[in-house]
């Protein structure tokens, strides 16, 4: 597989995530709640988490033009702000995590560690350009 199919790829689960959890929350706030990683931070607030699921879809469309276009400049953008979401959300959980049982937590932190390293592989694969054909021109060429 090459850069570039791995690139995609990879753009396009960070995608599909956002996609399915944005209109979890936009859609069934209560039921992500009830999700016992979230729940034990209360109390329930609707407005913030149709906030949050609204970024998360906004987030989502991001990744998808990056997906879509694959020019160098997008995709680097696009994973540079799902790492700066995926860090901050890591650094935050990773300070409360004493209601949760061990295992439960280690599982969050792997879960939340995933989702900074694959954008940070990702980054790491994009940011020479060979996974875009070298120069920028080359970049903005579609894909055949």
């Amino acid at each position: 597989m090459s850069r570039r199919a791995w690139l995609r790829a990879g753009l396009g689960l960070l995608a599909g995530t956002q996609v399915a959890l944005g209109l979890w929350i936009v859609l069934l706030p209560e039921l992500f709640w009830k999700w016992p990683w979230v729940s034990h931070l209360p109390p329930y607030n609707e407005h913030l988490l149709q906030d949050f699921g609204g970024a998360s879809l906004a987030l989502a469309v991001v990744l998808c033009a990056a997906v879509a276009a694959m020019e160098r400049r997008l995709v680097l953008t696009a994973l540079v702000a799902y790492l700066v979401n995926s860090v901050a959300h890591l650094l935050f959980h990773a300070r409360h995590l004493e209601p949760l049982s061990a295992a439960s937590a280690a599982g969050f932190m792997a879960l939340l560690g995933a989702a900074v390293l694959l954008p940070a592989a990702l980054l790491w694969l994009a940011a020479d350009g060979a996974a875009f054909g070298g120069t920028d021109a080359e970049a903005r060429r579609p894909a055949p």
